[in-house]
């Protein structure tokens, strides 16, 4: 994960998903995009505002929900989001 901070207009924090060809075909990158940006509308209220955040998925995700869980996606996102607050 990347974030940048906004100095034009800080508001709400945005989210920018990059899900590389090696991820899968179409199907599963835009399953991955929508499962990413469930978790992070859950965690919105808990991400500090007047940042851009740039999440970027990497090959092997959408095997690795399947096999650990949905709840375990949220768990990473959590870590991510704890070293972007930090």
């Amino acid at each position: 994960m990347y974030w940048f901070d906004r100095e034009e207009e800080p508001g709400e924090p945005r989210l920018g998903l990059a899900v590389p060809r090696a991820a899968g075909n179409a199907v599963a990158r835009n399953k991955i995009k929508r499962q990413l940006r469930e978790v992070w509308r859950a965690r919105l209220g808990d991400v500090p505002g007047g940042r851009d955040y740039v999440l970027i998925a990497k090959p092997g995700l959408s095997e690795a929900i399947a096999a650990n869980g949905f709840e375990w996606l949220g768990e990473r996102v959590d870590e991510v989001l704890g070293k972007a607050a930090a």
